[in-house]
């Protein structure tokens, strides 16, 4: 079984037992996060349900494993000749997610 969840603006897809990693969410480890932005369940044979936009009922749930931040992304703008050189980085920040259950239609 699975499903396709959104947040962060971003879509997954998820089985029970996945671990991944989202945008930053609020919550310490160990926490319990539910989602309700379910775009799709499947039983991973013929059944799926799509919901337009979100299943009625559709839950995913999920404990917080960490927070933590990604490695550092580097941008760099040149112009050659120009004596002109700009460097700037930027950490994102991320939630580490074990999905731990699929309800729904």
């Amino acid at each position: 079984m699975y499903a396709v969840i959104e947040t962060g603006g971003k879509q997954y897809r998820v089985a029970q037992g996945d671990v991944i990693k989202v945008e930053k969410l609020d919550g310490v480890d160990g926490d319990a996060v539910e989602f309700d932005k379910v775009l799709l369940i499947s039983d991973g044979a013929d059944k799926v349900v799509m919901g337009a936009p979100f299943v009625e009922g559709g839950k995913v749930t999920a404990t917080v494993k960490r927070q933590g931040r990604s490695r550092k992304v580097e941008i760099i703008k040149f112009r050659r000749r120009k004596h002109h050189m700009k460097r700037q980085g930027h950490r994102q920040q991320f939630t580490e997610l074990e999905i731990t259950g699929i309800q729904g239609a």
